[in-house]
């Protein structure tokens, strides 16, 4: 397979899970203006918008670091109810045959990335095996952020408070605790290295413990983004939240620092739904910012 692009020396390979129609703007939005929408909806059609309803993807990322494999969050898996959000529940996708298609066989990977703990980005964690939940990447070691698996552990005091409680019903108990249970859950803070040149950086808002992978090599950069941008209607509107935002203010201040980041530096962003060409550079466009597509 062909890689989606390189970061130095490293070879990042896009794994595609599900795409399709989400939501009409107004309804994945938090300050949508139909006003600013409509401006820039013709530069989004077709690979962001379609029929007037948002156009995303469900995708990994397979990242070739010094003979080491890195699967960046693992989209939201088959066969698994999800009341929620009936939308992602019961699939039955080919994720699995695609990876294997792109030479990546399940027990072939080191370390699976879990940006943070919401429904499409840890349902691969975990597969069904004679009717119980198994870590599907058996000899590897999954990353995911200390802060996330305390708030949206439903035996967590705090759970049901949060917006995204509902979407993710059984979330936790067939995605998560089941790598818990088997010793491979590695719970890590701010600033942790995954490996050489792969930094784990603390991102909230969206999720009060998510994090981007900022990978560099080579004067490259990289910073996949998970969830601070859903689309690039956020790039042009940072004050734009999801929905699914926790906090409002701090999932503002997270995006527009990651905008300035990568304007700054250079960097490609690698968000997890972005359509087209499912990643992006970012210019500076008087005192905002335009996507760049690669």
């Amino acid at each position: 397979m062909t890689a989606a692009f390189k970061v130095g020396r490293h070879l990042v390979h896009r794994i595609e899970e599900w795409q399709g129609r989400f939501a009409p703007p107004q309804a994945l939005f938090d300050g949508y203006e139909e006003s600013a929408f409509a401006r820039e909806v013709d530069g989004f059609t077709p690979d962001y918008v379609r029929d007037g309803m948002i156009y995303g993807f469900l995708q990994s990322w397979l990242i070739e670091v010094d003979g080491q494999r890195v699967l960046f969050d693992t989209g939201a898996g088959n066969d698994k109810e999800r009341p929620g959000i009936p939308i992602f529940g019961g699939l039955k996708t080919d994720f699995m045959g695609r990876l294997v298609a792109a030479g990546f066989g399940p027990s072939s990977i080191d370390v699976v990335i879990c940006s943070h703990l919401h429904i499409d980005h840890v349902g691969w964690n975990t597969m069904l095996v004679e009717g119980n939940w198994v870590p599907t990447f058996p000899n590897a070691r999954y990353v995911m952020p200390a802060i996330d698996r305390e708030v949206w552990d439903p035996a967590d005091a705090g759970f049901a408070a949060l917006k995204g409680s509902a979407v993710n019903t059984a979330v936790f108990e067939d995605s998560v605790q089941p790598i818990l249970d088997a010793g491979r859950a590695e719970l890590v803070e701010d600033g942790h290295e995954v490996l050489p040149g792969l930094v784990m950086r603390a991102a909230p808002g969206h999720t009060p413990g998510q994090m981007l992978l900022d990978m560099q090599d080579g004067g490259d950069r990289a910073l996949f983004t998970a969830d601070i941008l859903h689309h690039p209607m956020q790039v042009i509107r940072p004050d734009w939240n999801s929905v699914y935002c926790e906090a409002g203010e701090q999932a503002r201040a997270t995006r527009r620092a990651v905008l300035e980041a990568a304007a700054s530096t250079g960097a490609r962003i690698v968000p997890a739904h972005f359509g087209g060409t499912h990643s992006a550079f970012i210019a500076r466009e008087g005192a905002g910012y335009r996507p760049v597509y690669a």
